[in-house]
């Protein structure tokens, strides 16, 4: 929580997003690409169509002009962000990382294109020191590769560390839990850097039925959820104790319920894992070696959750989830966003919450997990961030415009 600035002013909360997104524009990328590919480049961007409305509109450049970002941040409270990626990367028919590469050559451009998305980002971070955290992406296609770009952004400063690609059905790929993505783990916790697994990345297509896109809502943010479940039970948590998972834009009040479910589990297998005579066994033989720790135990030491724009109804489960794990998103710039209503979707949520609380899921946890300096952020939220009394203040009627979930009828029912 931001200090007074010296001048009498009012306790303000020192706010960090958990949860923007940034990108170039598209033709933007090239100077970022390796020569070799400048040539390609131009070929596949002059034919390209962008599928995407917010990525044309007159506010595009949200994604990629800083001053403008600035502004609208600090006029919306936010005094820094962890930025994810939002815009098209080169050679890829969409934002979807997992779009299927049908070639080896195709691939190899694919991997060129995020490498070059990752040193543009390196440079938007740079433009704003100390206020942004730039997530980097790889694929999972070539762990060698892989484990390569992450210590090269790592050293390049984006301090946000992976965003973990999922593998969903028919991806091709081993499975999170398998081992083989093991070198990944250790160089993360070595540089300790977060793993991040963001909602969307992990939904296998559907098609274009009528029903998809319903279907996807409803499944997006379970597919997204796995990755939990995989790491723990594959046990890279044991093999790596520094590793840290963050799942981000996928809701929080699903956490409780999903611990006691996978405890249930861990218990019930490893008990029949000794009794050998029970069919039942061969589904625990070795997992207790393999794991460790109750998969809630090894949610309290290594985890955490992008609480994008949380909603008051997850509010009363935060100390079951825990509150040094907590860390709010705006997703700004995304129309589901809170942006421009962020002080209204934080009273909304927070109001009458001890100030403590509300300070480190604000803030407090994102500058622990991504390495932010509080006491610099603090200056600058002394004069742009929301007041402690203001976000005190309950939110009765949200803004007739607002376009963020958290002020969405039936999905923010207040029940504390």
């Amino acid at each position: 929580m931001g200090a007074e600035d010296g001048t009498g002013a009012e306790e303000r909360y020192t706010v960090i997003s958990a949860d923007c997104h940034a990108g170039a524009d598209l033709l933007d990328y090239k100077p970022y690409l390796e020569r070799r590919y400048h040539d390609d480049f131009d070929a596949w961007a002059a034919g390209y169509v962008n599928p995407y409305e917010d990525l044309l509109a007159d506010t595009a450049d949200r994604n990629w002009n800083s001053a403008r970002r600035l502004a609208e941040l600090e006029a919306d409270g936010i005094v820094a962000e962890v930025l994810f990626p939002n815009t098209i990367p080169p050679f890829f028919p969409s934002a979807s990382l997992m779009a299927p590469a049908p070639t080896a050559a195709e691939f190899e451009r694919r991997w060129a294109g995020l490498r070059a998305h990752n040193r543009w980002l390196a440079d938007f971070c740079a433009a704003a020191p100390g206020r942004r955290a730039g997530v980097f992406q790889i694929l999972l296609n070539d762990v060698d590769a892989a484990v390569e770009e992450i210590h090269r952004s790592t050293d390049a400063g984006l301090k946000g560390g992976l965003l973990l690609p999922g593998t969903p059905p028919g991806s091709g790929l081993p499975e999170l839990y398998s081992r083989a993505y093991d070198p990944i783990w250790a160089a993360c916790a070595e540089l300790g850097v977060p793993v991040n697994h963001h909602a969307g990345s992990a939904s296998p297509p559907l098609g274009d039925e009528p029903a998809a896109r319903a279907v996807f809502m409803v499944e997006t943010t379970w597919f997204s959820h796995r990755a939990l479940w995989h790491l723990v039970f594959g046990g890279a948590f044991r093999r790596h104790p520094g590793l840290r998972l963050v799942l981000t834009e996928q809701g929080s009040g699903w956490i409780p319920g999903v611990l006691d479910m996978l405890d249930y589990y861990h218990g019930r297998l490893v008990a029949a894992a000794g009794r050998a005579s029970t069919a039942e066994s061969k589904f625990g033989a070795g997992l207790a070696a393999a794991m460790g720790d109750r998969p809630s135990e090894v949610w309290r030491e290594n985890c955490f959750v992008g609480a994008s724009f949380m909603r008051p109804h997850e509010v009363p489960l935060r100390d079951r989830i825990g509150l040094d794990k907590i860390m709010w998103g705006s997703d700004y710039p995304h129309d589901e966003g809170t942006h421009p209503y962020t002080r209204e979707g934080l009273r909304f949520a927070y109001a009458g919450l001890p100030r403590e609380e509300v300070a480190a899921m604000t803030g407090g946890n994102a500058a622990r997990v991504y390495g932010f300096d509080l006491a610099y952020l603090d200056e600058i939220a002394a004069k742009t961030g929301p007041t402690v009394a203001e976000i005190a203040e309950p939110l009765d009627t949200p803004p007739a415009d607002a376009t963020s979930p958290v002020f969405a009828r039936g999905g923010s029912v207040r029940v504390w």
